[in-house]
């Protein structure tokens, strides 16, 4: 069988000398651009007049010079295909002597520290890749925080509730000038209301609320409407959430890093010109500390008394073990100063997309503005999915199943902290969320020894990847959100040794 050959050639005259080295390099251009991609197989050779426009001889020459430079291969009785590893070409030098095409993007993506703060559930390249004496082999574990057990999603609920909307869907097809083209799916949004007000205790309508595409969306779409580049100053928790932080140095902010203790925030260190605050008020990340009811009221008179306004990032603020219930910081009284961003991607699943920010009324339409140029709309078929699982009960039949798991390994995790790794460790009390920090006892290389347990296939981080100002603690996070209980037995014991040696 024929393949699909539709590569525009421009060949030189026939019978011209030059007819090979046109073939030669044009084919190679194809290769290296894609149009010819990997696993392609060319014309045969003894068709070579119809689908090159060349004599047979002149193709042989060709392809064996493609051969031997290893941009095709040869398969016996089946013909010549493009190779599935070619030959790296150096990029071509522009013609100014600007340097590297890289000097047309934003330098700001191209700084190391963004990649790292973007990527920061992966782990540093380790200083040695030889395992451990007994290194530990099978699926990692996972300690790492804001991961989720998957394995234990209701799929087969979720499908069933997904396709009852879709079915709806058939036969009121959404369109660009529905509802879902400006805040998102409105039932979506009436379920939203009723989930954060009996889970979290924050009132409002509907209309106040704007669907993301998951939290970081969140973030951007602030960044967006809140900061003018080069002005605004925008104070941020540290250590916190790196992810969050650069949405808003992405946008042009100047970032102020604040000091976090065991009341949260400390909101006197606050700069007098800060026009954006951030914090995680409930289950500071990663501290673990929720901020005492006076600073959340320092901070809310603030905001008031400078013109700023608050970004509460709520992330797993369902999973509360201990203590009396805590209202989140946007209270009705805050309403008006406060930006509360919500995720499904703890309660559920990261894989979703989705989450929401709570919006005073006058800012919403700038919101809404913001996130229409970035995609227009969440994908409706996700979002009435997710309507109808909150709206039948699901998701907190889910949540509190997973609150009872997560209670078990937050204790054998706190018990071990306590008995075992007491003389290196102490864990930071805490009362929400998924996962434990606890700050060292001592002057431990805490790098060495992830580095270590990295090699022992156990994924742990220090809070050094969290600092954007000078450090001022040490100490390790332990995320429970991912590891079984006896993952988490088998790690502990890896780190109990690699603190020992």
């Amino acid at each position: 069988m024929d393949p699909l050959f539709e590569i525009g050639l421009d060949l030189a005259a026939k019978g011209s000398r030059q007819s090979s080295r046109s073939l030669y390099l044009q084919l190679k251009a194809a290769i290296l651009d894609g149009r010819l991609a990997a696993g392609a197989r060319l014309p045969a050779t003894r068709k070579s007049a119809a689908f090159l426009g060349v004599s047979r001889n002149t193709a042989v020459e060709v392809y064996e010079q493609l051969l031997n430079e290893g941009y095709v291969v040869s398969r016996h009785g089946s013909g010549t295909y493009v190779a599935d590893r070619i030959p790296v070409s150096p990029p071509p030098a522009s013609a100014d002597g600007a340097g590297p095409p890289d000097h047309r993007l934003n330098r700001f993506w191209l700084r190391e520290e963004v990649t790292a703060s973007m990527n920061f559930w992966r782990d540093p390249p380790q200083r040695a890749a030889v395992p451990a004496q007994g290194a530990h082999s099978g699926p990692p574990i996972d300690f790492r925080p804001a991961l989720v057990d998957s394995r234990l999603f209701p799929f087969d609920v979720f499908r069933r509730v997904s396709a009852k909307q879709l079915r709806g869907l058939e036969r009121k097809p959404a369109s660009y000038k529905s509802p879902q083209g400006n805040q998102g799916n409105y039932q979506l949004r009436e379920a939203v209301t009723r989930h954060i007000a009996l889970t979290r205790a924050v009132v409002c309508q509907a209309d106040d609320i704007l669907v993301t595409s998951g939290a970081q969306q969140a973030f951007d779409v602030l960044a967006r409407a809140l900061v003018t580049p080069g002005e605004t100053v925008v104070a941020i928790e540290d250590p916190g959430y790196p992810p969050m932080r650069v949405a808003f140095a992405a946008a042009g902010a100047k970032l102020v890093p604040v000091g976090v203790d065991e009341e949260g925030l400390m909101v006197e260190q606050l700069p007098p010109d800060a026009g954006v605050i951030c914090v995680c008020p409930s289950h500071q990340f990663p501290l673990g500390v929720r901020m005492s009811q006076r600073r959340r009221r320092a901070l809310v008179e603030f905001a008031r008394r400078r013109g700023a306004v608050i970004v509460e990032d709520d992330y797993d603020g369902e999973f509360r073990y201990d203590g009396s219930p805590l209202e989140a910081l946007r209270t009705a009284d805050a309403a008006d100063v406060v930006f509360y961003v919500g995720t499904f991607s703890k309660c559920m699943l990261s894989a979703l997309r989705l989450g929401f920010i709570v919006a005073p009324d006058w800012a919403l339409r700038t919101l809404v503005a913001a996130k229409n140029c970035l995609d227009w709309h969440c994908s409706t078929p996700v979002q009435m999915g997710v309507a109808g699982f909150i709206a039948e009960g699901h998701l907190a039949h889910h949540v509190r199943k997973m609150r009872a798991l997560y209670k078990q390994r937050r204790q054998l995790l706190l018990q071990s902290l306590e008995k075992e790794l007491g003389p290196w460790l102490e864990p930071i009390p805490s009362f929400y969320g998924m996962h434990v920090a606890a700050a060292a006892r001592g002057a431990a290389d805490l790098e060495a020894v992830t580095e270590t347990l990295a090699r022992n296939n156990v994924k742990l981080h220090t809070f050094s990847r969290y600092y954007l100002g000078p450090q001022t603690r040490t100490g390790l996070i332990f995320g429970y959100g991912a590891v079984d209980l006896p993952q988490m037995k088998q790690g502990l014991s890896q780190l109990r040794k690699a603190l020992q040696g």
